[in-house]
């Protein structure tokens, strides 16, 4: 692997574990010093001195939580003057159970981690990439945001697929001026994601196949960034169900994915 990324600096959110963990780890080895964010200050640490250790690259590291109003402009002032190359807008979760079973405190969060951050981290680090002519911006999205959603999760897909508009249009403003933003759409992927829930005896019973790892995820999603495409879609599998979910008939994909959704989501 060449170290493409040395002399430059990458901003990850959520890099304490999982997808955004993986492309901490993904670019250090590219050569790229790594600003880090995540709430979980024991593991961004670690993660930080195993990175500078295994790859003699600069990392630094800042626990936030984007669930509050004022956690992206404090994470942009603690950037400072240092250049941003390569946003990852990973941070994320999810909300299981019916609309109604949480409340709308944790709707709001939810919303401001997922959707509000996104937009206003990309707000205050876009200017500086487009005043040296280069940037590449990724925002972790889903295949939930290519298909019909189910029941549970009810803001999930629709924040993803919120996040994979967004990327399409941010390409297309702003390619001509060296900036490339990706929306990178993964499936089922082995991280804590679905232990948070409390839904992995649910989907540890989906087959192999349906699965990647998250290393798996982090490349094909560097590589379509690098080469400029807006919306990209991590495995042949995902492909396939997103294909299908786009030719088979609305009604038709709707039984299909309430029929997978019920096997693997909370809505009670």
């Amino acid at each position: 692997m060449t170290r493409d990324g040395l002399g430059q600096t990458a901003l990850i959110t959520g890099a304490s574990a999982g997808i955004g963990a993986a492309f901490a780890v993904a670019l250090a080895v590219r050569g790229y010093d790594l600003l880090l964010t995540a709430r979980r200050t024991d593991r961004l640490e670690a993660l930080a001195v195993s990175l500078r250790e295994a790859h003699g690259v600069a990392v630094d590291v800042q626990a936030l939580d984007l669930a509050e109003s004022d956690a992206p402009a404090r994470l942009v002032e603690w950037v400072g003057g240092r250049r941003v190359d390569l946003l990852v807008n990973n941070a994320g979760y999810g909300v299981a159970g019916r609309y109604t079973d949480a409340d709308w405190t944790t709707h709001a969060r939810f919303l401001q981690v997922m959707v509000t951050a996104v937009c206003e981290v990309t707000h205050r680090v876009l200017p500086g990439m487009l005043a040296r002519g280069y940037g590449r911006i990724i925002h972790v999205a889903s295949l939930a945001g290519q298909v019909p959603a189910p029941a549970g999760h009810t803001l999930y897909a629709a924040s993803k697929a919120f996040l994979i508009r967004a990327a399409e249009a941010l390409h297309a403003e702003y390619a001509s001026r060296g900036i490339h933003c990706t929306a990178v759409c993964p499936g089922f992927t082995y991280t804590e994601f679905h232990d948070v829930l409390g839904t992995r005896d649910r989907v540890s019973r989906l087959p192999r196949w349906v699965w990647q790892s998250a290393p798996d995820v982090v490349e094909e999603g560097y590589a379509a960034v690098m080469r400029g495409t807006p919306v990209h879609i991590t495995g042949r599998v995902n492909r396939l169900m997103a294909w299908l979910a786009r030719v088979v008939p609305p009604a038709t994909a709707r039984r299909m994915v309430a029929g997978a959704g019920s096997r693997f989501r909370r809505t009670h």
